[in-house]
């Protein structure tokens, strides 16, 4: 069975940094989601403006 990286224990973590991780959430800052909502918008956002002009 391989060995964890030493300082990797949930255990040996600073109570501060247990409380970050567990705000950040499992899938980081940003989601896949996000991104594909952020360029859609921005595609709808041209579309828009070209109409106008």
């Amino acid at each position: 069975m391989p060995v964890d990286p030493q300082g990797t224990d949930p255990e040996d973590r600073s109570p501060r940094e247990r409380g970050l991780q567990r705000r950040s959430g499992e899938g980081g800052a940003m989601s896949p989601w996000l991104l594909i909502f952020g360029v859609i918008l921005l595609g709808v956002a041209v579309y828009v403006v070209s109409a106008v002009l």
